[in-house]
């Protein structure tokens, strides 16, 4: 992409993740935890895909990171809930404790994170 910075990445496209969604995005070359993206808009929150309990993917499936209503995301392993604007665990072993969030910047369309994230 053109007048990217060297220490930012392109993650996805706004429209690859659905409105109102999620979705899961694998560990860049060289690091070990992958990153998700929840969709509200044009607005797109990202999170390091790693529970603060067990260190442990939120996903029960790809893609699948929220309630069935939309309104949390969801712990697989144990069902914590984690509030989508902070990550902040709102119930279940990790209550207090929160996600990891990762700046995210939006450019044409473009969903750019820290070339960092998920190292």
């Amino acid at each position: 992409m053109e007048g990217l910075t060297p220490s930012l990445r392109l993650l996805c496209r706004i429209e690859d993740i659905p409105d109102g969604g999620s979705r899961g995005f694998p560990p860049p070359p060289g690091g070990f935890t992958g990153l998700f993206a929840i969709r509200q808009g044009e607005r797109v929150l990202i999170y390091v895909n790693s529970c603060p309990h067990l260190g442990v993917p939120l996903d029960w499936a790809p893609d699948r990171f929220l309630s069935a209503d939309g309104s949390l995301i969801v712990c697989a392993t144990h069902g914590a809930e984690f509030a989508i604007a902070d990550g902040r665990c709102l119930r279940g072993p990790c209550r207090g404790e929160r996600l990891e969030a990762v700046a995210a910047e939006i450019r044409d369309g473009a969903v750019l994170v820290p070339h960092d994230a998920g190292l």
